[in-house]
């Protein structure tokens, strides 16, 4: 488990929510979650498919509405957001897709471009060109500025993706399962990104996983979901403390780390 840093601002919530209820239909999905996430800090959401993870992420962004409870982001009411006000929240919050979600027609280059000539219109072929050689570069892909995403591995398109979330240089970071499908070599090289990209640009994340070896090397803090409802939240050693009792948390380590 990583240490708290000192780039960590204890005093600084980027995001808070407090009595998340979220269902849909009949279904109960979040059941009264509280969560909070300090500037600077890594925190893994865990949790098997089907917890609520996916939705929780969803709603920090606005992307769904909470049915109960209050969700601050970086010290907004996303839920009393609309049109412009949450698009330049959006802006502020990095999302990295699971699927790296790359445009096929484009090359790297051009992937990484669109978000800036599309959000902001003042600048200058040149800047936008400086700026994705400059974000290449810090995923260690610079190499690579022409190629097409086919022409990339699974590593490769996760890093192309990161990097086309961190150009719009946001304040939050949201990871979606980032080492899911990957090789165990590939996936040690994203979280040393993960954490490369935290120590150089002092961003929050959220890093929603079910792995626990990403959540154990990039995490500050542990915040395991099961059921809609947070079980335990804490350094990894005191969520999977060997005195913890907790039949559906210590199932989880078991499965990740036993067989």
């Amino acid at each position: 488990m990583k240490e708290l840093k000192n780039i960590i601002h204890k005093e600084e919530t980027v995001i808070s929510i407090t009595g998340l209820h979220k269902a849909f239909g009949d279904l109960q999905v979040l059941k009264g979650v509280d969560f909070n996430l300090l500037k600077g800090e890594n925190v893994a959401v865990l949790g098997k498919s089907g917890t609520g993870k996916s939705v929780l992420i969803k709603v920090i962004v606005g992307l769904l509405k909470p049915d109960q409870g209050e969700v601050l982001v970086l010290g907004q009411h996303v839920d009393q957001l609309i049109g412009k006000e949450l698009d330049a929240l959006r802006l502020r919050i990095g999302f990295s897709f699971q699927s790296s979600a790359l445009y096929d027609s484009m090359n790297v280059h051009q992937n990484l471009a669109f978000p800036l000539s599309m959000n902001i219109k003042t600048m200058s072929k040149a800047e936008i060109d400086y700026a994705v050689d400059e974000v290449l570069d810090s995923v260690g892909l610079k190499d690579k500025c022409k190629q097409m995403p086919s022409d990339l591995s699974g590593g490769q398109r996760k890093r192309i993706g990161i990097a086309r979330t961190l150009i719009l240089k946001p304040e939050i970071m949201l990871y979606d399962e980032p080492t899911s499908g990957l090789d165990p070599i590939t996936s040690a090289e994203i979280i040393n990104l993960i954490n490369e990209v935290q120590a150089r640009h002092n961003t929050s994340s959220v890093i929603i996983t079910h792995d626990l070896t990403c959540a154990k090397n990039t995490a500050n803090r542990i915040a395991m979901l099961h059921k809609g409802r947070f079980l335990k939240v804490g350094t990894f050693e005191e969520v999977f403390a060997a005195e913890n009792d907790n039949k559906q948390v210590q199932g989880f380590f078991n499965y990740n780390f036993i067989q």
